[in-house]
């Protein structure tokens, strides 16, 4: 018999569709240019979803007022218009607007918003309306805005309760809620929080940043950093940072052992960091290395020979971890989310205690056996940490929220 002839619309009809790729739209207030952790993460978490395949889009605020949309390393980037902040002229807030049509056109099958501010929350509130379910990481701590914010001392811990409130108000509607650290997410159970929060670490690029085998007297060549024992520090230079310790711990460093420190970043601190090296007689051992372009920060950590974060207000830290796959001893502050990153590949210190600080990083940068044994207890760390590890992770949320 024979067998029946197809066209081929009949055979297009018979076959399924093809499956589109996952659609994902991220909201955050600080994205790249901005410089600091969360714009990072959340860079990295777009590009790196976008190179696994998914249709990646982003909203935040413009960095110079209009509105724009472009694609930038395969992420389609959806610019707000921003204005000034009156309180810090360097900074820009994102003009109040309703997200209905952006989320509308493009119809994303989740949205993963990295905060509560301006733009998430008015991305959290466009998805309730389109029915889009909701994925939010939190990155916040109020300390980190109070020094914008000026915020007085005393009104401080009122402050911040308020700011918890609100926090809870807005993430409260999420369907899933993350944040970086087991640490971090009992922080918010501490705030009264009373939301289940799932602990999914920022991740890192491992195969970028690893212990490099040339002298660091190259690395430290491409900074025009003197050749000696180095203390690097990566971040804002701003007020939670606490630098201002790590200057202070430099002279009692230097009575045991040669030593400079290098601090990588920008901040309003510098000038009252400069002026303080210079009335301790240390500004020749401190270098302010400034913004490092990130396809440049594995040789910034390879000119290093330990890392110190005295932070207080770490929900993570994506720069120590950063330090810790390059094979870094770490001296970090005992604060926040800091102790779960001290695993036998380095020391922590009380806040306030420049005294130990100082010993610690005497300690490592005076004893090679020692130095390189917490270096290699570093690297095994940072291997729990693999970005495509915590990338799998939000896929698989993705779709347990959208079923």
């Amino acid at each position: 018999m024979a067998m029946p002839l197809h066209t081929v619309s009949d055979v297009a009809a018979l076959s399924p569709a093809p499956e589109r790729p996952r659609r994902i739209l991220i909201s955050t207030d600080t994205y790249p240019p901005d410089v600091n952790g969360a714009a990072y993460f959340t860079h990295r978490l777009a590009t790196g979803l976008a190179a696994r395949g998914n249709d990646v889009h982003v909203v935040c605020q413009s960095e110079a007022g209009p509105a724009s949309a472009d694609v930038v390393d395969g992420v389609v980037v959806h610019r707000l218009r921003s204005a000034p902040l009156l309180v810090h002229p360097t900074m820009r807030v994102t003009v109040p607007t309703r997200l209905d049509r952006l989320v509308a056109d493009i119809n994303p099958d989740v949205l993963h918003t990295q905060g509560h501010f301006v733009v998430g929350r008015a991305a959290i509130a466009a998805a309730r309306r389109a029915g889009v379910p909701v994925v939010a990481t939190n990155h916040f701590m109020p300390d980190n805005l109070f020094q914008f914010a000026h915020i007085p001392e005393k009104l401080r811990i009122k402050a911040g309760r308020l700011a918890w409130r609100d926090f809870s108000r807005v993430f409260n509607r999420a369907d899933h809620i993350t944040t970086p650290t087991p640490l971090a997410a009992r922080l918010l159970s501490d705030q009264g929080f009373g939301r289940e929060v799932e602990p999914v670490s920022c991740g890192i690029d491992l195969t970028r940043f690893h212990p490099r085998a040339e002298p660091k007297s190259w690395a430290r060549r491409m900074f025009d950093l003197p050749d000696r024992p180095t203390v690097l520090f990566v971040g804002r230079l701003d007020e939670e940072k606490r630098l201002d310790e790590l200057v202070r711990a430099l002279p009692l460093v230097l009575n045991e052992t040669d030593a400079q420190v290098a601090l990588v970043g920008k901040g309003n601190q510098r000038d009252e960091l400069e002026r303080l090296a210079r009335s301790i007689g240390v500004s020749d051992r401190v270098f302010f290395l400034g913004f490092v372009p990130d396809e440049n920060m594995s040789q910034a950590f390879s000119a290093a020979d330990v890392f110190a974060m005295p932070g207080v207000a770490e929900l993570q830290s994506i720069a120590t971890l950063e330090a810790m796959a390059s094979g870094l001893p770490v001296v970090a502050a005992d604060a926040m989310a800091l102790p779960h990153l001290v695993d036998g590949n380095g020391y922590l210190f009380q806040p306030g205690d420049v005294v130990g600080l100082a010993r610690h990083l005497t300690a490592v940068l005076a004893d090679d056996g020692l130095r390189a044994r917490l270096g290699k207890a570093s690297r095994e760390l940072a291997l729990t940490h693999d970005d495509q590890s915590s990338l799998a992770r939000f896929e698989r949320i993705y779709d347990e929220v959208a079923r």
